[in-house]
């Protein structure tokens, strides 16, 4: 048998898969050949998800703590027991505390419409917990690209085939957004000119025409400075400026603050690198940008991505199709799909926490009313968060209850009074809506549920009747339901998308008509219908505080085997990942004495960890770099011991690729 689905994880391929099934065990899983974006291919992670599906270490039955937390320690309970005496406590501490005392924390580790915001949201909305500013990821990168453009969905993935000028800012394509690549090698192969800007020197970084390494967080002075080279050099559209935007007397009157002169002091490029980019840029046509997220990272993450999204209409790169901007297509489902139907609701307003500062919220004494339970699922804090220190100090406070969902026993399942089992992808219903593409995909469960597991909509059914919400019949609706009325809106991109085309056919394309480039004659959807090229938050780059550690740590996601945390447990991908380092440049690590492969202590105010250097040119003098998505349980440590936990100026980001960090060599025996 052969059933069709796709995938779920935090990616922008969202890839259509088809599962093949022989006597109720999955026996092979690919990626759906007739799919024109996932084209038969699969990720390096995906390709092996059966290894997480089967895995010995899989969570099948309800446990709880029998240990002090951290240490793991479980034994097997019932269903009805878990759900009874977690019902219990909830209802108890709504009664003493108030329902702000609870807080749910998930977030991407299920991107699917109805496991990730359906029946959980219903749940803790009916109960009046604390909410959670889900921002951790992308939502700085769209209000930066949004206040100039009035929406986050700009060209489509397809049309980077026609440009023949590339400038892919601040992401990493070959890891990150693998399907991609193929159109971008298409362009190539029919002229086109691959431009990465990124501190390291990724995969991607290695595959292209000209790298360029600005000092993290600069972007928006990078962005100044060639637009005050197009604008000297008369290589701006001023007919598409007249028409289309507003603000450009404004901005230009910035950019004369920004000479390539003084951009390359702040960005550490040279001044010539910046005019020849600008030069590039502005008379190669198609010319297209791709971002995804990395440069929102930063105090200034919007802002970064607002200055960015302005410069194709500084050059009526719009005009043409290859030209403009790619960022993000989830705009165009949300539109199109009742999103807010599945969630339910409205409810009553209730504080909002911000998950980036959740080691904050579980340790701060002042905070009224204190947290007194967590409820965990689709996340797993203790690694993922920032200043993952304070996040675990909160976790092991023994006054504060805490629940997780999840497949294994994670760094933060160590910490649950109680641990519930939860399916896998092909374990269960749901409808992806892609943020890197703009086809429809249903998820249509390929095997039974593994041991006593059950999907995020079946737990808070469940959990809805245990604390006593039986009379509520949003409780009652099944997943097929749910999905069924989300697609019944009647939006023009959906016109002829059904429950059972998707059912049979697996996906289906949005029905985006389009006459032309996206535009190419204005009409862009913010408020005055032009692009706005001078507005909240401002261009102008604002250096951070020179006082501190010398070094700038980005913790990126640069393996190919990596996804947040999802992997980092099992075999086969942790033997690839290999043993977690700090890359270091040649010059930063002779100024230290140290040698590639030597122990050394990487340190800050939030903690340290002692890892192997690894000298290399893969990061520019100034930056270090470890890798995104380890277990600490796993690995001694991980970056986010590290990290900030401030937040961007846009959006509820965070801003943890400025952390700042010292390197000393070590003993070495």
């Amino acid at each position: 048998m052969l059933v069709k689905g796709g995938c779920a994880h935090d990616c922008p391929d969202t890839c259509a898969w088809e599962v093949t099934v022989e006597d109720g065990r999955a026996t092979r899983l690919a990626g759906a050949a007739d799919h024109p974006y996932t084209h038969g291919g699969l990720c390096a992670k995906v390709n092996h998800y059966l290894d997480r599906v089967y895995s010995p270490d899989r969570v099948l039955h309800p446990l709880r703590r029998v240990g002090p937390k951290g240490e793991a320690r479980f034994q097997r309970v019932t269903w009805d027991e878990a759900l009874a005496e977690i019902a219990a406590r909830l209802n108890e501490i709504v009664e003493t505390d108030g329902a702000e005392a609870i807080l749910p924390y998930s977030y991407a580790g299920n991107m699917g419409l109805v496991q990730y915001a359906g029946m959980d949201r219903r749940f803790f909305g009916r109960l009046g917990a604390s909410g959670l500013a889900r921002t951790i990821c992308g939502q700085t990168a769209n209000a930066g690209v949004t206040a100039a453009l009035g929406t986050a969905a700009a060209a489509l993935p397809e049309d980077i085939e026609q440009a023949r000028f590339i400038v892919l800012w601040g992401t990493n394509t070959v890891v990150t957004n693998l399907h991609l690549w193929p159109y971008i090698r298409r362009a190539r192969a029919a002229g086109a000119r691959l431009v990465v800007i990124d501190p390291l020197k990724t995969r991607t970084a290695r595959e292209a025409d000209w790298h360029l390494q600005p000092l993290p967080g600069t972007d928006i002075a990078l962005a100044l400075g060639m637009m005050h080279v197009i604008e000297r050099e008369g290589l701006h559209d001023q007919a598409y400026l007249d028409a289309h935007t507003n603000g450009w007397p404004q901005l230009r009157d910035r950019l004369r603050e920004y000479p390539p002169e003084r951009a390359a002091e702040l960005t550490g490029l040279e001044a010539d690198e910046i005019v020849r980019l600008a030069r590039a840029y502005a008379t190669t046509r198609p010319a297209m940008i791709r971002t995804m997220v990395g440069p929102e990272k930063h105090p200034q993450g919007a802002a970064s991505l607002r200055t960015i999204a302005c410069l194709p209409a500084v050059t009526g790169a719009w005009r043409e199709r290859g030209g403009g901007l790619l960022h993000w297509t989830r705009a165009f489902f949300s539109e199109a799909v009742d999103v807010r139907g599945v969630a339910g609701g409205p409810y009553p307003k209730t504080r909002t926490i911000n998950m980036v500062q959740i080691g904050r919220a579980l340790t701060e004494p002042e905070l009224t009313p204190p947290l007194r339970a967590l409820f965990v699922y689709n996340s797993n804090p203790a690694s993922i968060a920032p200043n993952s220190n304070l996040v675990r100090r909160g976790l092991a406070r023994e006054d504060l209850f805490t629940v997780v969902h999840d497949l294994f026993v994670t760094d933060t399942a160590r910490y649950a009074d109680f641990l519930l089992p939860a399916t896998s992808f092909i374990e269960h219903l749901d409808l992806l809506l892609p943020w890197g593409h703009t086809y429809l995909t249903l998820n249509q469960p390929a095997i039974a549920p593994m041991g006593e597991a059950v999907c995020n909509s079946e737990l808070f059914r469940r959990l809805a009747r245990a604390v006593g919400f039986d009379d509520d019949p949003l409780f009652r609706q099944t997943d097929e339901e749910m999905i069924r009325d989300a697609l019944a809106t009647g939006h023009p991109f959906l016109a002829g998308i059904t429950y059972e085309r998707l059912e049979d056919q697996g996906w289906a394309p949005l029905n985006l008509a389009q006459d032309g480039p996206r535009f190419a004659e204005g009409g862009f959807p913010s408020p005055s219908g032009r692009c706005e090229l001078f507005c909240d938050p401002e261009p102008a780059y604002l250096p951070p505080p020179t006082a501190g550690l010398p070094l700038v740590m980005v913790s990126a996601k640069t393996g190919l085997h990596s996804l947040n945390t999802s992997y980092a447990n099992l075999p086969r991908h942790a033997r690839a990942e290999g043993e977690i380092t700090v890359e270091m440049d040649p010059a930063d690590a002779a100024a230290r004495g140290i040698a590639d492969g030597e122990r050394v202590r990487v340190r800050n105010e939030r903690g340290e960890l002692v890892l192997r250097a690894r000298v290399a040119d893969g990061v520019r003098p100034g930056v270090v770099s470890i890798p995104h998505g380890r277990w600490r349980s796993i690995s001694g440590g991980a970056a986010n011991d590290l990290t900030s936990d401030g937040l961007a100026d846009r959006g509820g980001g965070g801003d943890f690729y400025g952390t700042r960090v010292e390197v000393e060599r070590l003993p070495n025996p």
